[in-house]
């Protein structure tokens, strides 16, 4: 009897697909999960596949047919196995009208002086499948290249995708619309008598969403010809690397390891009780009492996620302020909003020991200047202190390839190591561990590699805090520009002056524009308030761009919007802002 393959669940909101590919025909033999046919939508591209060994009788649609969840695609004749399908050809190796960049010349141990090999399994090899990696051998493989990525998860999309950015931002999202269910939206006329907590749900949700991005990931490297090298990379010296053992051979290879949790001396993280990020993002219940160990972004981005379900949080931060390096005027507002949302916070503190009871952990809190320790209860205590480079267990070392201090590995301009035909981007060289900043570091080494001028320009790197209000910022923060000894101005805009604003009942925080007082360019923006992750784009072009401050505010921007309050604060680094 026929069995009929259908359009799966896509998520969360999405009905309908359409048909990408077909990539088996009728009379093809397919196995039990063999992919059989792409779909795509707006948020996803997922391979739809074979629900029993058998042999594909009829397509019910065309490619470029739009579908519905649970709509007919094709029926297969159950019984009839066919061999697996055959491997895609590789694509052609990267052409060589132009050299490739070369790394700087360094004197190298005998481990790294060993000549690569003659013929290689492949032009590039990837190791790591974060944003950083996954993005360098897209980049790579659009380019020609022949192009493998190691990734020893069971998923593609490294901490990013699995643990890390898009699975907190679900829950931010998840636990923002909680709070605002019971809190903000009678202001609108909108009652709910009773708001009822289904965290088993929420966390499915960010499930959902996890899967089908790092589903999606997997599509592109097929989508690409990129090889999944599935396994623990380890570089052996120039053009040679195995995973589990393997050996296998590139002419390029590129770390891109990322990063891990740090520790603290005397705390031992168990994922349960005392968790890093990791363990944050799948608690099972609101704990009654968290403490958090850092006052940085991830700290604060959890810490608000449980505080909003309900959770009492305590924040501990070794400096007398939060999130350091964000601009000091921008970060004492948030400050006072976290405090007034019911933050209790221990600034100019440290951490000396936790020990783990029955009921939860003890901590033992001294002042970072010296004085009187105190004990403090939690029943889960969150360890966000910062990350380190991932680069260790990687052969690094022993392949002769150069680390710094903090472990991370040291680059040139163009991202080469020390070693030769070997390459580090992203949160395992220096600069900011964000994803952005690692993916734009692929795109650019994929393209030196191939003899084009890849770039990034590090001034212009946005970075955001997705706590409520969000916080988010681009170039020079105003102390960076009094320690360089630039002359600059400031215009300010406050969102309780904005229509939109005022209309979304989010008020709090204000945009900062600082632009150099003789020639009036952007130097700096700083946002604090609502959908500042957004805002900051604009003032990201503009730095990238050279614009002006004046540059900004004769730009048109549509009325009313929450991008006005970036338009009026730029008109108001020459004191001609309009609605204040």
């Amino acid at each position: 009897m026929p069995i009929e393959i259908k359009v799966p669940s896509l998520g969360e909101s999405v009905t309908t697909a359409t048909v990408g590919k077909w990539l088996k025909q009728p009379g093809d033999a397919v196995k039990t999960d063999e992919p059989v046919v792409e779909l795509e939508t707006d948020k996803v591209s997922v391979e739809v596949p074979a629900p029993a060994d058998g042999r594909l009788a009829a397509h019910a649609v065309a490619e470029g047919d739009e579908v519905d969840v649970g709509a007919v695609l094709a029926t297969l004749e159950q019984g009839a196995a066919g061999a697996s399908a055959p491997a895609k050809a590789a694509p052609a190796a990267a052409k060589t009208d132009k050299p490739a960049a070369q790394p700087a010349a360094a004197a190298k141990p005998a481990a790294a002086q060993a000549e690569a090999p003659a013929e290689t399994d492949y032009d590039v090899l990837v190791i790591g499948a974060g944003p950083g990696g996954y993005v360098c051998a897209i980049r790579a493989a659009q380019l020609g290249f022949k192009v493998a990525c190691v990734e020893k998860r069971a998923t593609l999309g490294g901490t990013c995708l699995n643990v890390g950015c898009i699975p907190s931002k679900a829950l931010l999202q998840s636990s923002e619309n909680y709070h605002a269910a019971g809190h903000d939206f009678a202001a609108h006329g909108v009652v709910i008598d009773s708001v009822k907590l289904d965290l088993a749900r929420m966390q499915a949700r960010k499930a959902d969403i996890v899967g089908a991005n790092v589903k999606g990931v997997e599509y592109l490297f097929k989508k690409n010809g990129i090889t999944w090298l599935k396994g623990h990379g380890k570089v052996e010296g120039t053009g040679r690397v195995t995973v589990d053992g393997k050996p296998v051979t590139a002419k390029h290879i590129i770390i891109a390891s990322g990063s891990d949790s740090a520790n603290l001396p005397g705390i031992e993280v168990d994922e349960k009780t005392i968790v890093t990020s990791t363990g944050a993002l799948e608690l099972s219940e609101v704990p009654k009492r968290l403490v958090v160990i850092g006052g940085g972004v991830i700290g604060l981005e959890l810490g608000s996620v449980w505080q909003r379900l309900g959770a009492e949080v305590t924040v501990i931060e070794y400096l007398n302020r939060l999130v350091p390096g964000t601009d000091n005027e921008v970060a004492s507002q948030f400050q006072k909003l976290l405090v007034k949302q019911g933050f209790k916070l221990k600034l100019g503190h440290k951490v000396t020991k936790a020990e783990k009871t029955k009921k939860g952990v003890v901590l033992t809190v001294e002042p970072a200047a010296g004085g009187a320790a105190e004990t403090l209860e939690a029943d889960i205590v969150l360890l966000a202190v910062g990350r380190t480079a991932a680069s260790k267990g990687m052969g690094l070392e022993e392949a002769g390839i150069e680390l710094d201090k903090r472990g991370r590995v040291v680059t040139d301009a163009h991202f080469a190591t020390n070693v030769p035909g070997i390459y580090a981007i992203g949160d395992v060289i220096a600069g900011p561990m964000l994803a952005h900043k690692a993916e734009e570091e692929g795109v650019a080494l994929a393209e030196i590699l191939a003899g084009q001028a890849g770039h990034v320009n590090y001034d212009a790197i946005p970075g955001v805090i997705y706590t409520w209000p969000e916080v988010a910022s681009v170039g020079f923060t105003e102390e960076q520009l009094k320690e360089k000894g630039t002359g600059y101005k400031i215009g300010k805009f406050p969102f309780m002056a904005n229509g939109r604003a005022r209309a979304l009942g989010m008020t709090d925080g204000f945009v900062k524009v600082l632009a150099c007082e003789k020639t009036d360019r952007v130097l700096g923006v700083h946002i604090i308030g609502p959908c500042a992750g957004e805002l900051i784009a604009e003032a990201t072009m503009a730095i990238e761009f050279g614009a002006s401050a004046e540059d900004i505010g004769r730009v048109c921007h549509a009325h009313p919007t929450l991008s006005e309050a970036v338009k009026e604060a730029a008109l108001g680094a020459d004191n001609r802002s309009i609605n204040i």
